[in-house]
């Protein structure tokens, strides 16, 4: 007999004694390798808790675009109200999640000279799915544009599962950091 699967160990055919006999096939997960790690992001972005959005950086080409990853957790603080009982990432935090992806990219290649890098806009944004706690939000950030080195314009794409969750346009401008 092959090895059995997760069905055939569940499976009222087989006598308790029997499933036990066989091995169970393992699945590996592997994690993705960080290129920028949580404390490497708090290096390069203002953000911190509860609005740092992006626990590491899993693809990064320079100039270019980003891949970050967001895992969503039942603790963190929205899930309060948004909502009782159902509780869903809200839209604005997605979006945030990107552009904090999208500013990765830009802090690396523009010289902000002690700049921050502000939303200027967003455009042709679209939710596709519910975001809900135990998933994990996976942002491609992709630059489209950069005008006088003060403004930058990028397409977000976050997804879970490989199904598309919300997409839309960012839009960036730098403006001199307030101490």
């Amino acid at each position: 007999m092959t090895n059995p699967t997760l069905l055939d160990v569940n499976s009222s055919d087989q006598s308790e004694s029997d499933s036990f006999n066989h091995q169970s096939p393992v699945t590996t997960f592997t994690e993705p390798k960080s290129i920028f790690t949580t404390q490497d992001i708090q290096k390069l972005l203002p953000h911190r808790y509860p609005f740092a959005l992006v626990d590491r950086i899993v693809g990064y080409v320079p100039g270019e675009r980003a891949i970050g990853i967001k895992n969503v957790s039942f603790n963190e603080p929205h899930f309060q109200g948004h909502f009782p009982g159902q509780p869903i990432m809200p839209g604005v935090l997605i979006i945030e999640a990107m552009a904090q992806v999208g500013g990765i990219v830009l802090t690396q290649m523009l010289e902000s000279d002690g700049g921050l890098f502000l939303f200027a806009g967003i455009d042709k944004v679209r939710f596709r799915r519910p975001v809900v706690p135990g998933d994990q939000l996976v942002m491609t950030v992709e630059l489209l544009s950069v005008k006088q080195r003060r403004f930058g314009k990028m397409q977000g794409r976050a997804e879970v599962e490989g199904e598309l969750a919300a997409e839309g346009q960012l839009i960036f401008s730098i403006v001199d950091h307030q101490t």
